[in-house]
C-alpha cells in the first residue's frame, strides 16, 4: 500500500505541520507541484498537492479547494514564507469544511525534499510487496506439489480470508476454511458468465476471466481456470478489505498453479489411451508414446530418477515406473545411452537391449535390464549393459520350465546338506581349491572336505570342466527362484585370485 498522509507528514526532516485537525489516511501515490489555479486536468487522484499560493486569494480560495476535493487529491502541501507570511485563513475555513487535510510546508524545506520522501516510502513499499509476491508464489508452489487442497488452504491463508475451488459445474472441490463451502450457491449466477457458451464465443467477444464482486459478504474475487474454451474450474477468493495489488498478484499465480495442474491430465489421456491400445493388440498412438527400437533401464533410484527425468527435457521422451526398490525407465534406443548418463548419479543403472515396442518385448527387456543391474551392484558400476553381463547370452537360449527342473534336480542333495555356497564358490574360481576357501573364508582343508561330499552327492566328478559347467548353468539359473532364469545371476565380474 503508498504511504498515508499522516506517515509522509511525521518526516521529521521535513518539519510538515497538520492545520486542519487529525490527518486521515488517505494514500498519498505521488506529489505534484503547481501554481495554476485549476492544477486538476494535470492530477489523476491521490497526489499531495505542493503550492506556494502564488495564484491564490481570498476570491478564490474556497473554489481552488472545491476543484481539489472533487478531483480527490489526499492533500495540499502549503509553503509559507514564499507568497504568504501564513496559510489565507479562507483556504483554511474551506478546507476544513470540506474535509482536505492542509499541511504546513516550512520554508526552509524545498518542495523536491517533499517529493524525494515520497518517491523512497512508494519504493520502500513497493519492494515489500514484490518480496512478499515472491515468498507467496514459493509457498503456493511448495503447496501445490502436495495437491489442490493445500494450495487452496495456503492461498486463504496468504490473503486472511477464505478460498473455495469449484469445478466446471460450480461443485467444491476444495474449501478453506470448510464453513466457505457454503459461499458456493450464491455464487452460481456469477459461474454462468466466467462460462464460454458451448457454440462458441459470446456476442460481447467472450466472458471475461475474472470478476470482482463487493457487497456485504465482503469482496470476492472470482477467476476462471484452464486454457481450453470451456473452463476446468473456478477458483474464488473472498476477503472484508478490497484486494491490494499485491494480493492480486498472488490469486493470479494461484490460478496459473491450478491452470498448470488442469491441464496435465492430457498427457495422462495419452497414455491411458496408449495403454488401452497396447491391451487391446492394436498399435499405440500420441506424442507420449516413444517410437521405435526402445530400450529399458533398470535404476536402483526411485523418486529422485522420477525428479531427474522431469527437470531434462529428454524426460518427455520416456516412461518411468516405480517398482520396488528401483524404476524402470522406457527409453528411445537412440537417447538410452543420454539418459543413462543423466540419471547414473541417482546410483547403478541395468540396460537392456533394443526392443520393439510392445507388451511381451519390453517384458523380456525388463528382465534384461534387472539381471544388468543386479551386475552393477556387483561390480559397483554405474551402468552395466545386458549384452556385457557374463553368460546372459547363453541362459537366454534356455526354455524356462526344463531349466529350472534341470538346476533344481541337480541342487537338491546339495541344498539338504548346506553345500550350494560351498559349491558356487568352487565353480566360480574354476575348481581352485585355495581360492574358492579364501573367498569363503574357510580353511583349504575344509572345503576339501565338502567338495568331497559333493562328488559323493552329485555322484560326478567336480574336477571335471563339463560337470562345473552343468553346475555353473544349475545356479545362475536358481540364482532367484521367482524371477526369470539367472537374475539377478551370479557370474562375478573377475574370477578370484588364483594362489
Amino acid at each position: 500500500m503508498p504511504p498515508t498522509l499522516a506517515a509522509v507528514a511525521a518526516l521529521p526532516q521535513l518539519g510538515l505541520r497538520p492545520l486542519t485537525g487529525p490527518l486521515p489516511d488517505a494514500a498519498v501515490v505521488w506529489v505534484a507541484v503547481g501554481e495554476l489555479e485549476d492544477p486538476t486536468p494535470f492530477l489523476e487522484g491521490g497526489e499531495l498537492v505542493l503550492t506556494t499560493g502564488m495564484r491564490i486569494g481570498p476570491a478564490n480560495a474556497a473554489a481552488y479547494v472545491d476543484r481539489l476535493v472533487g478531483r480527490g487529491v489526499a492533500g495540499l502541501g502549503f509553503a509559507v514564507g514564499v507568497i504568504h507570511d501564513a496559510v489565507p485563513p479562507e483556504l483554511l475555513a474551506a478546507a476544513s469544511g470540506r474535509g482536505l487535510a492542509v499541511l504546513e510546508v516550512p520554508r526552509p524545506t524545498p518542495f523536491i525534499a517533499i517529493g524525494k520522501a515520497v518517491s523512497r516510502m512508494l519504493a520502500a513499499e513497493w519492494y515489500e510487496d514484490v518480496t512478499r509476491a515472491f515468498q507467496a508464489q514459493r509457498e503456493l508452489t511448495r503447496a501445490a506439489l502436495a495437491g489442490r487442497g493445500p494450495l487452496v488452504a495456503r492461498l486463504a491463508r496468504l490473503l486472511g480470508g477464505w478460498a473455495l475451488l469449484l469445478d466446471p459445474s460450480g461443485a467444491v472441490q476444495h474449501a478453506e476454511p470448510a464453513g466457505a463451502r457454503d459461499r458456493a450457491g450464491a455464487l452460481a449466477p456469477e459461474l454462468a458468465r466466467l462460462r464460454r457458451p458451448a457454440g462458441g464465443r459470446a456476442p460481447d467477444g467472450g466472458p471475461p476471466a475474472s470478476m470482482a464482486l463487493s457487497g456485504q459478504e465482503g469482496h470476492i474475487v472470482l477467476q476462471r481456470i484452464g486454457l481450453a474454451r470451456r473452463p476446468r474450474g473456478f477458483l474464488a477468493v473472498g476477503t472484508d478489505a478490497p484486494l491490494p495489488h499485491v494480493a492480486h498478484t498472488i490469486v493470479g499465480a494461484a490460478v496459473a498453479l491450478l491452470t498448470l495442474q488442469s491441464e496435465a491430465p492430457r498427457t495422462g489421456r495419452e497414455l491411458r489411451a496408449a495403454l488401452a491400445a497396447l491391451l487391446l493388440g492394436l498399435p499405440p498412438e500420441g506424442p507420449a508414446v516413444p517410437r521405435g527400437p526402445l530400450r529399458v533401464l533398470a535404476c536402483a533410484g526411485d523418486g529422485t530418477i522420477r525428479d531427474v527425468l522431469e527437470s531434462d527435457p529428454l524426460g518427455e521422451r520416456c516412461l518411468a515406473l516405480p517398482l520396488d526398490g528401483r524404476t524402470a525407465v522406457i527409453v528411445p534406443d537412440g537417447h538410452a545411452d543420454t539418459v543413462a548418463a543423466l540419471l547414473a548419479p541417482a546410483g547403478p543403472i541395468g540396460l537392456s537391449d533394443p526392443a520393439p515396442p510392445g507388451p511381451a518385448e519390453l517384458g523380456a527387456a525388463l528382465r534384461q535390464a534387472e539381471e544388468a543391474l543386479a551386475a552393477a551392484r556387483r561390480r559397483a558400476e554405474p551402468v552395466v549393459r545386458y549384452s556385457d553381463v557374463p553368460g546372459r547370452g547363453l541362459l537366454g537360449l534356455l526354455e524356462p520350465g526344463l531349466a529350472h527342473a534341470f538346476a533344481d534336480g541337480m541342487l537338491a542333495p546339495l541344498r539338504a546338506e548346506g553345500l550350494v555356497e560351498s559349491v558356487r564358490a568352487y565353480v566360480a574360481a574354476n575348481g581352485q581349491g585355495e581360492a574358492a576357501a579364501r573367498a569363503l573364508g574357510v580353511h583349504r582343508h575344509t572345503l576339501r572336505t565338502r567338495m568331497r561330499k559333493a562328488a559323493d552327492l552329485l555322484r560326478r566328478d567336480l574336477d571335471d570342466p563339463a560337470v562345473r559347467a552343468e553346475l555353473w548353468i544349475a545356479l545362475a539359473v536358481t540364482a532367484n527362484d521367482d524371477d526369470p532364469i539367472g537374475q539377478p545371476g551370479d557370474s562375478p565380474t573377475r574370477p578370484p585370485e588364483i594362489a
